[in-house]
């Protein structure tokens, strides 16, 4: 008798688990090329710095203790060393090769972009709208090594990999908590008053095609009001976050979360943008948040919803 626990994915989810991880390298070398400039390097430094107003004084001490440690090896040498690690991480993403170690290396620089240039996701107060950004993105680099993401597309040939869904039913809860840490500032009163002002904010900067764009959805929904747009942003949110962590409606909510979160890239973080010299709209010189979040939900469409049905055994026919 096979193992219900411990399903494994058959070759269809390999090659896209794979094309998944290729996509995020692209991702990845887009970030790196917005980032490999000097205005980068500059501000590199001033970015931690402006994240300390607001935080707990814990976080704060943290951060004045980072700055201290790159004030000492040199603000120019921290910042071109971390377009060095991403440079890393884009090769091994395309190829395939070496990616287990690097996709730890990729977890930990996530999480420790997010401790510093992030803030943490913070300051959480009055406005504040979701956990960050490069926490998300670490979050991706635990679904490759969650899933045989190299047993396709490599530069060296298939590895021997076999992947079970107990590594995904971790990213499963972990995204769902994501959610609910979203959701909790969705139903605070600032966004259910304000939230509709997030998009033509996001026209601010961006090229002619974009502002059109917004400027859509911000009549459209600007028909309904912020209040009924507020709620509708938390009820949906909250759909999602149960979904993902009671393990429920997910051949429905998975697709509408992963539509959910692209709506959201393209309009209320306009495209991620926009776009300059060592900077975007988004902190840490990432492509965008949301659209990270659509990636997650990919990972979790392949794993259980793109899965081939296993065939029932026949019976032998009864002798005459």
């Amino acid at each position: 008798m096979s193992d219900r626990r411990s399903p494994r994915y058959d070759a269809r989810q390999e090659l896209l688990f794979s094309a998944l991880r290729v996509l995020f390298g692209i991702v990845w070398a887009i970030n790196t090329a917005l980032e490999a400039n000097h205005a980068y390097i500059v501000r590199f430094l001033p970015s931690i710095r402006a994240r300390i107003a607001g935080q707990p004084a814990m976080i704060q001490a943290y951060l004045r203790a980072i700055i201290a440690a790159i004030h000492t090896v040199g603000a120019a040498h921290v910042a071109m060393a971390t377009i060095g690690v991403d440079v890393v991480l884009t090769v091994t993403l395309l190829t395939g090769i070496w990616l287990r170690p690097a996709s730890w290396l990729g977890m930990v620089y996530s999480l420790l972009l997010w401790s510093t240039v992030g803030g943490f996701g913070g300051p959480f107060t009055v406005g504040a709208t979701d956990p960050g950004t490069a926490i998300v993105y670490a979050l991706v680099f635990l679904c490759v090594l969650a899933v045989p993401s190299d047993a396709r597309l490599r530069l060296t040939g298939p590895a021997q990999t076999s992947g079970t869904y107990r590594g995904i039913e971790v990213v499963r809860v972990l995204f769902g908590l994501l959610w609910a840490f979203d959701t909790y500032w969705k139903w605070q009163p600032d966004f259910l008053k304000n939230g509709l002002s997030l998009l033509p904010a996001a026209q601010v900067g961006q090229p002619h095609w974009i502002v059109v764009y917004i400027g859509f959805f911000v009549s459209v929904l600007g028909f309904f009001g912020p209040f009924v747009f507020g709620i509708g942003v938390a009820l949906t949110e909250s759909a999602f976050a149960l979904s993902l962590l009671l393990k429920r409606a997910q051949g429905i909510l998975l697709p509408l979360g992963a539509l959910y979160s692209l709506a959201l890239w393209t309009t209320a973080e306009g495209w991620g943008g926009p776009y300059g010299p060592g900077v975007t709209g988004n902190r840490g010189d990432m492509l965008g948040t949301t659209n990270i979040y659509l990636l997650v939900y990919l990972y979790l469409i392949v794993a259980y919803l793109c899965r081939k049905p296993a065939q029932t055994p026949k019976k032998p026919a009864a002798a005459s």
